[in-house]
């Protein structure tokens, strides 16, 4: 096998979300399938819906989404987030203000 082979296949097995464990081809993959967007690509691969909640893989996503479909990349859908957006413990939720700031 050829350097560039063996480099263009090593670029593929490389993890993007780390995770879910999700490897640019598979990303690649599911682009080809039709996913035009980090929402559809989250909904097949799980993709930023790990502990980091896409801080990790978000972007590199968005720019393979757009150099597949040869738009800008502001032009590319780039998922809804949904709180929390960084991880906390659930204790801190249910401590903040108290059984006070229920009675009140």
């Amino acid at each position: 096998m050829s350097d560039v082979k063996k480099a263009d296949k090593a670029d593929t097995e490389v993890v993007i979300c780390r995770c879910e464990e999700i490897t640019l081809d598979e990303i690649r993959l599911w682009i080809d399938r039709g996913c035009e967007t980090f929402n559809e690509l989250k909904k097949v691969l799980r993709v930023g819906m790990g502990p980091c909640q896409g801080r990790g893989c978000q972007e590199i996503i968005l720019r393979e989404l757009s150099r597949r479909a040869g738009i800008p990349i502001d032009q590319v859908e780039s998922g809804t987030v949904r709180p929390p957006v960084k991880p906390i413990k659930t204790g801190l939720l249910a401590s903040e203000g108290g059984v006070e700031a229920w009675e009140a």
